[in-house]
């Protein structure tokens, strides 16, 4: 980084070469974690703002499901940035730095398609998974002599209905999966009936395992139906909020105590709530 590093505002803006635009970035975090540069960034670790990256990933995603696609380009800026962050951190610490990072997307990029870069010959998208699964395994296999379980390098931090499609959606590569829709369904016909058992029976232990089991099943039928789980949760989750505000101030403005009212008054309410939403 050069001692005199500044930086125009202005001719940033007119700037359309992305390595140039990349240079700056990393030479900004340069300047900030350097001995004249900002306090609080120096005292940073890849400990204390390890979940800035995952907030900063599910930001970029909210503005994605809102179809906000000019505020997508500032989250991937910020998602850029906790990048930039991390490797800065490990320069530092003398364990990698930004060309590191490069160079190994690179090389897995090139490695993980040999149908564009090695004349590999591929029929369909699932051959494609297929054979990404392959090269996978071999790398884990390289890399983990210990761990050889295709499963293993699934981040676990990952919300419980991902992690799940994740594991399915492998596992499938493999041809390991449902014929048919119907196998599936049947399955969650299959796993209600147990639930049922264990609550009769007032094994909660068991009765929990029972709703893991309805609940890897209910994505595995979404997968099926090429339905996105997490989505169909969260749609539903903000429509219950939606038809319960709703709920609450049709209450409100007739001098209700909603708080205290009757379920059976409520559920009213709640019918109400659905036919005006």
């Amino acid at each position: 980084m050069k001692k005199n590093f500044k930086i125009s505002l202005k001719n940033i803006e007119y700037l359309s070469d992305s390595g140039k635009l990349f240079l700056i970035l990393v030479n900004i975090m340069e300047k900030l974690r350097s001995e004249n540069g900002c306090m609080w960034d120096r005292e940073q670790t890849h400990e204390s703002i390890k979940r800035n990256l995952v907030e900063e990933a599910y930001e970029a995603v909210d503005t994605i499901e809102e179809k906000k696609y000019q505020e997508l380009s500032e989250e991937l800026g910020d998602i850029l940035l906790q990048v930039v962050f991390h490797s800065k951190i490990a320069a530092d610490n003398r364990q990698f730095n930004i060309c590191d990072v490069l160079k190994k997307i690179i090389k897995k990029l090139v490695r993980r398609h040999p149908h564009v870069f090695d004349n590999k010959i591929v029929n369909s998208s699932h051959e494609i998974l297929t054979n990404w699964e392959e090269i996978k395994k071999e790398e884990r296999r390289i890399k983990d002599r210990e761990n050889k379980s295709m499963f293993s390098d699934i981040p676990k931090i990952i919300p419980s209905l991902h992690y799940a499609y994740e594991i399915q959606s492998r596992a499938s590569r493999f041809g390991f999966d449902w014929d048919s829709l119907n196998g599936v369904i049947q399955k969650i016909k299959e796993e209600f009936k147990e639930i049922d058992a264990e609550y009769k029976k007032g094994d909660i232990k068991k009765l929990g395992e029972e709703i893991g089991d309805i609940l890897f099943s209910i994505v595995n039928l979404s997968r099926h139906m090429s339905i996105d789980s997490e989505k169909s949760l969260k749609d539903a989750c903000n429509k219950f909020i939606k038809r319960f505000d709703f709920m609450e101030k049709y209450a409100e403005e007739r001098g209700l105590d909603f708080k205290n009212m009757p379920l059976d008054k409520k559920d009213k309410l709640w019918e109400i709530a659905k036919k005006n939403l």
